[in-house]
């Protein structure tokens, strides 16, 4: 599933127009976020499983809030820090039929949803035992709203906070089925991209109207290309590289993939 996105810093606080925020919001995020951003370096590709910062809209006491979240989910009962990072790797996506019911998530799926803004994310496409990874994004290049669950922990050890999250996902649409090909895997899944209406009751609405949410985006019109090797000696970590097309002959035959 997915580890791997891209999250550009550029004016992310305008997004929060989309999310029906009023102009007063706009001013306290766009000055909250310059504060957030500090010297960030920009993230064209982003692995879960180096747990990075990643921005993210949330309710808070009825207003939106813009706040950096570490990517990797730690529930607000974990007793330690031994068992946070035994559980870290295994938080970066959250099945989202499951949500409400499994215990690492639960609590954050009643109270503490959020939707984290990103430009696009990457998937690996295999073929003849090899794998290709794809960039995706939105047809018109506005950024994607997903839906994600957020958790405070407080480390007993030190009394240190983390703010942590985890992607929501869904069963694959029609177009990243043909994308999320994994043999291993028993379906393909995407992420759980909302469509901009749908972006309040994800934030706050109840558990039925956000499991309502849950489900294959088909209304949003979706893009791919192939680029380089997301990990090896071939990768091109977080660079702007990382989100050029690249080609690859071994899919030139036959081309199926759309």
């Amino acid at each position: 599933m997915c580890y791997d996105t891209t999250q550009l810093a550029f004016r992310i606080y305008k997004e929060a127009i989309r999310l029906k925020a009023s102009p007063e919001e706009i001013d306290f995020l766009k000055s909250k976020w310059e504060k957030l951003k500090g010297g960030d370096i920009e993230l064209y590709h982003a692995s879960g499983f180096d747990h990075p910062d990643l921005a993210a809209f949330k309710m808070e006491n009825s207003e939106l809030t813009l706040k950096k979240y570490q990517w990797g989910l730690i529930p607000s009962w974990i007793k330690n820090e031994r068992q946070a990072k035994e559980l870290w790797n295994k938080t970066i996506n959250a099945r989202g039929e499951t949500i409400f019911e499994k215990p690492s998530f639960k609590e954050a799926a009643q109270m503490h949803r959020c939707i984290v803004p990103v430009d696009g994310y990457f998937e690996h496409f295999h073929k003849q035992g090899k794998t290709f990874p794809y960039y995706i994004k939105k047809s018109d290049d506005t950024k994607m709203f997903i839906g994600g669950l957020t958790s405070r922990w407080s480390n007993p050890e030190n009394g240190m906070i983390k703010n942590t999250f985890s992607f929501v996902t869904t069963k694959a649409n029609e177009f990243l089925t043909k994308i999320h090909n994994n043999p291993k895997m028993k379906e393909s899944r995407m992420l759980l991209i909302l469509d901009d209406k749908d972006a309040k009751q994800w934030l706050e609405g109840n558990e039925n109207e956000a499991s309502e949410l849950i489900k294959p985006n088909t209304s949003m019109e979706l893009k791919a290309h192939t680029v380089r090797k997301l990990r090896g000696k071939k990768s091109n970590n977080n660079s702007e590289e990382a989100i050029e097309e690249v080609h690859y002959p071994e899919l030139d035959e036959p081309l199926t993939l759309f």
